[in-house]
């Protein structure tokens, strides 16, 4: 394992591409098999394959527990740490360096005692077990090695390593066609086995398994008209892009299974979906996305809320929001009901909707639970802006515009998928508190909390919290400014001055209770930093609540899920 955190500080610490390569193809090849899979998945930032279900299952208390045991250090060592550098593992290495913890003569632990040791972890019960079993594992680790354990553990490698250079990596260690490799891994959806193919050269055993989840194709943010046409054009498919939640469906026979985004089994979630779908004449996977659905109309996300981390949900919460799955793609299809269906990945999208059409689904509209998406087909600038304004008015985020003759890229910002998001209004308002943010932005001032006044009272009200829409140069004249208008300190968090004002765009609009205001924003990012508008002319919660109510206006009876005609 100290090997292996050897190499990921060598990525790190180039930005050449050809020298990442370079480093990983040579470490890689030179890997005992059985440690192949293992390193490989490691430097994905994941204990377990990323369609393994597992998780450590060890939060902030046993972890910060067992370093501090380790190190023999006082309660608020890592706490202190951590607010230094905001990264997790850097916080560990810091603080058992500082106690000058050193491995015992007997060595480190080994890549595959590491994996062991994750293994253990996650199957111990109780979380006394499970910092027990992670202190023992970071006794054997200097502090080296025991941050690259946490970096793992905790899935922020933060080495500059896409899955993509991996995948050139392992072409490279086995002389191996890289599209090979990729189909291998898109079709597995698990790097370690997909390193073992190419060690072997058997990537052509790669196959497409049911209930094994594939990574769901991505598509790039674009906001012009024109630009989208002129990517995808001349012809470009159009389908809403609904407020749910993305959703695989796997099926054959009576076994139904739904995945999450993070390929996570959310099945006992959403049981009329399932049972739905149980007993059809096919065997195949569905990607899609779940709505909650009453009576023709899709209901506010925030209903759909109530229903996400139910394991088994109550007969209530059934009929309060009751769902829908409105499918917009198929990947694999098989008729004869085998484990191993036939992947129409690399099929063009229009054979891709026809085989989808071709399917026998319970629709919604006669009592099923499935409905296909909104679809339709443009080729003009204009024809594009029109349907944005009609999925809009149908209350939904914007579109999905595809290329009708693209292949679907499990995991991918594939060019031939575009959303068309725009903001659906902006609003200024004032920062009232900020954080410390994460990852490259560990050490500044990136996560700001605002608030809009409200009149009746004359007090702020929060609103939301944004840490996008600034450049780098902004945050850090921001984070000066903040630090020397700091009224308290509550751990990572300051109570500022209300001085700064800030224009919030936003996507959704939504009654909240997180919030003072009441109100809360989808997908808020900051637009501009106002310094020309004084405190006393943010926007209030008056002028929010007529938003959300003229929001509201002519949108109650507009279904968004067009079932197969």
């Amino acid at each position: 394992m100290r090997r292996w955190s050897e190499i990921a500080e060598q990525v790190a610490a180039t930005t050449k591409t050809s020298e990442k390569t370079a480093i990983l193809a040579g470490y890689l090849a030179s890997l005992a098999p059985e440690e192949l899979p293992v390193a490989a998945v490691f430097l994905t930032g994941r204990p377990f394959p990323e369609t393994d279900q597992r998780t450590i299952g060890i939060g902030w208390s046993g972890m910060s527990g067992a370093v501090l045991r380790v190190a023999g250090a006082d309660a608020g060592a890592l706490g202190r740490a951590y607010d230094e550098s905001s990264d997790v593992a850097l916080a560990v290495a810091a603080v058992l360096r500082d106690a000058g913890h050193a491995p015992p003569p007997a060595g480190e632990p080994t890549l595959l005692e590491t994996r062991d040791a994750f293994a253990a972890i996650e199957s111990a019960q109780g979380a006394g077990a499970k910092a027990e079993l992670l202190e023992a594992l970071l006794r054997r680790a200097s502090p080296a090695t025991a941050a690259a354990i946490v970096k793992v553990m905790s899935g922020e490698l933060r080495i500059g390593l896409r899955e993509g250079l991996l995948e050139a990596a392992l072409a490279k260690a086995f002389d191996r066609p890289l599209d090979a490799v990729k189909r291998a891994g898109m079709l597995t959806g698990d790097i370690g086995r997909t390193a073992v193919l190419a060690r072997e050269d058997r990537l052509d055993d790669a196959a497409m398994t049911l209930f094994h989840p594939l990574k769901f194709m991505l598509a790039s943010p674009a906001e012009d008209a024109a630009e989208i046409v002129r990517r995808l054009g001349p012809t470009v498919w159009v389908e809403d892009k609904y407020d749910g939640i993305r959703c695989q469906l796997h099926r054959r026979g009576d076994e139904v299974r739904l995945y999450s985004r993070d390929l996570n089994d959310i099945s006992g979630q959403f049981p009329e979906v399932v049972e739905g779908a149980r007993g059809l004449p096919w065997a195949g996977i569905l990607d899609g996305e779940i709505l909650a659905y009453r009576d023709g109309v899709v209901l506010p996300f925030l209903q759909l809320q109530a229903r996400l981390g139910r394991k088994n949900p109550s007969a209530k919460i059934l009929a309060e929001v009751p769902v829908i799955y409105v499918a917009w793609d198929v990947l694999g299809m098989d008729r004869d009901q085998d484990t191993v269906v036939t992947p129409l990945l690399e099929r063009p999208l229009t054979e891709r909707r026809a085989a989808l059409e071709a399917l026998t689904l319970p629709m919604a509209e006669d009592g099923g639970r499935f409905a296909l998406s909104h679809l339709a087909s443009v080729d003009s600038v204009d024809g594009l802006e029109a349907a944005f304004a009609e999925a809009r008015a149908r209350r939904n985020e914007g579109l999905l515009v595809k290329d009708p003759t693209s292949g679907y890229s499990p995991g991918r910002r594939g060019l031939g998928w575009l959303k068309m998001k725009k903001a659906l209004a902006t609003i200024d308002c004032v920062v009232v508190g900020v954080e410390v943010g994460h990852g490259k932005r560990h050490g500044v001032l990136s996560d700001y909390t605002f608030a809009v006044r409200d009149e009746a009272s004359g007090q702020l009200v929060t609103i939301g919290k944004a840490y996008s829409g600034l450049t780098d140069a902004e945050i850090a004249e921001m984070t000066r400014w903040f630090e020397a208008h700091t009224i308290s300190r509550h751990g990572r968090y300051r109570v500022v001055e209300p001085e700064v004002v800030v224009e919030v765009a936003f996507d959704v609009i939504m009654r909240s209770s997180r919030h003072k205001s009441g109100f809360a924003l989808r997908f808020p990012r900051i637009a501009n930093l106002r310094p020309d508008k004084p405190v006393g002319e943010i926007d209030t919660l008056a002028t929010v609540t007529r938003l959300y109510e003229g929001l509201q206006l002519g949108a109650e009876h507009l279904v968004t899920a067009r079932a197969r005609q």
